[in-house]
Parts: C-alpha cells; sequence; structure tokens
C-alpha cells in the first residue's frame, strides 16, 4: 500500500505541530513532514519526490506564499499546493487558484472540514470556501470591505492589525513598506472614523462576518 506524503510550510510552529499531528487522521500510515520557509520546504520537494500534497501558509518569512505557489508550480508541477490562510478575502483566494492552488482553505476552518478539503483535492478536485462556491452559500451580511469601501489590500492590513501586529510585523507579512502600511492604517481609521487600533478593532468585532 502507498503511504500517503504530506507537507506542511507554516513559519508558526505550534501551529504547524497541529497541523501535522491533524493529517494523520487523513488514513493509516500518513506520512507528515514540515517546514518552517520556502527554502526548508524546496529542500524536502527535491528529496521526497513522490509528495502527494503542500499546504501552504502565505505569510512566511522570506519569500512569501504566494509568491512561493508560483515557484512550487513551475518546479513541482505535479504536487498539488492547498493554502491555509488566515486572510481569505475574495481577492486573495481569486489570486491563489488563479496562481495555481488546488485548493483554498482559511485557518478558521475545523479540522474535520480541512481534512474533508483535503480528501477533495486528492481526488482531483479544487477546494474553495462554502460562501465562494457560485453562491451556493453566500455569506451573511455584507463583508467589512463592502461596509467601509476598503480595497483588498488596506482589508488585509486591517485583517493583521487586529490580530495585533504592528506596522513593521505586517509590512514584513504582506511584502510592504512599513510606509506604505502606514498609508493603509490611516485610510483604513479614516473609513471606520476611528482615532486608533483599539477602536478599529471594536468597530469590526460586531459582526464578524468579515469575507
Amino acid at each position: 500500500m502507498t503511504l500517503l506524503k504530506l507537507l506542511v510550510i507554516e513559519d508558526h510552529a505550534l501551529v504547524r505541530e497541529g497541523l501535522l499531528q491533524t493529517l494523520r487522521c487523513m488514513e493509516p500510515g500518513t506520512i507528515t513532514m514540515g517546514a518552517e520557509d520556502s527554502d526548508e520546504a524546496l529542500a524536502v520537494l527535491d528529496t521526497v519526490p513522490d509528495l502527494d500534497m503542500v499546504l501552504l501558509d502565505l505569510m512566511l518569512p522570506g519569500l512569501n506564499g504566494m509568491a512561493f505557489l508560483a515557484v512550487l508550480r513551475k518546479r513541482f508541477p505535479a504536487v498539488p499546493v492547498v493554502i491555509l490562510s488566515a486572510i481569505d478575502d475574495p481577492e486573495t483566494v481569486r489570486r491563489a487558484i488563479s496562481h495555481g492552488a488546488s485548493g483554498f482553505i482559511p485557518k478558521a476552518s475545523t479540522s474535520e472540514a480541512m481534512l474533508d478539503a483535503l480528501r477533495q483535492v486528492l481526488a482531483g478536485d479544487v477546494y474553495l470556501p462554502p460562501k465562494y462556491r457560485d453562491g451556493s452559500q453566500q455569506p451573511k451580511g455584507r463583508s467589512v470591505a463592502e461596509r467601509y469601501g476598503l480595497t483588498a489590500s488596506q482589508s488585509r492590513v486591517l485583517e493583521l492589525l487586529t490580530q495585533g501586529k504592528t506596522n513593521r510585523q505586517i509590512g514584513e507579512l504582506l511584502g510592504l513598506a512599513e510606509g506604505t502600511v502606514k498609508i493603509h492604517v490611516s485610510a483604513i481609521f479614516k473609513a471606520l472614523n476611528v482615532s486608533n487600533r483599539s477602536q478599529a478593532l471594536l468597530a469590526v468585532s460586531k459582526p464578524r462576518n468579515w469575507f
């Protein structure tokens, strides 16, 4: 029997270990491997040519996940890549799929939902979150971007801002200059009619059906 081989590329060790443990439930004998960045991932891919799937976080240090997705599609076109991300606005999902991802799983998903999604990809399907499947399940209410007129870039900055990230950290995660992040934050505060991060968090916390 051929064992399932899965690679998780995630820079946060606790998250990575949790994912690896969950993935071992895919089927008996599943082999799981982890990497914290693109360099480690390429080392695994070069030495384990028969990987069945890669799970890729978008917010990686160094080469970010979206750029690395393009590298993976070029160098390892036969290996399906599934994006696992806390940022799941429509533009990010669209970009991931257009760049060759075989699926997009929000990090807010349950373990059961994630495993079901991965099984669908292994069966040859492209997985999208339910709310993006041809209107089969519409998100409740309007997104924060729609309600406040935010751009896709501002939405991604806001998501990280509400996670407590500093402007510098947001810039590193999104590949933006710190000055650009400050411009986005100022525009977000203006759109939300707030003057600081705490007020911004309060403004978007209810309802939390962002995207």
